[in-house]
């Protein structure tokens, strides 16, 4: 069973304010922080997203082929998490809409402040 997701920063003050506006978009929050990770999660609930500083101290680097994906409420969720993650400094790896994966697939892709690719989708059944 996956208990969470990790991605690295090598600036941690500048993906929480990213992060912060970015998922409160598709209801999370922070949820826990210290000086090397920051922990995001439903209001009330657990964090199961971390961003945060490397433990062996070296550079953040993002991973070829990998990517997190989120799930949003509905397609305007889909754009208003894509549109904060551009506003927040991120940048585009595919605009909202239409994706052949399933029926009702609906989606975008963007990168945060470091390069982790980032994915949103809505599916309506």
């Amino acid at each position: 069973m996956l208990n969470g997701v990790c991605v690295g920063t090598n600036d941690l003050k500048a993906a929480g304010a990213f992060y912060d506006d970015v998922l409160a978009t598709i209801g999370m929050a922070r949820l826990a922080e210290d000086e090397v990770e920051i922990g995001y999660g439903p209001p009330g609930g657990a964090a199961s997203f971390w961003v945060l500083t490397p433990f062996n101290k070296g550079p953040a680097t993002v991973g070829n082929g990998v990517q997190v994906m989120f799930a949003a409420p509905s397609q305007d969720g889909v754009h208003a998490f894509y549109k904060a993650a551009l506003a927040a400094g991120g940048a585009d790896e595919g605009r909202p809409g239409p994706r052949s994966y399933s029926a009702g697939y609906y989606g975008a892709y963007c990168r945060d402040l470091d390069g982790n690719k980032l994915h949103v989708s809505y599916v309506s059944v």
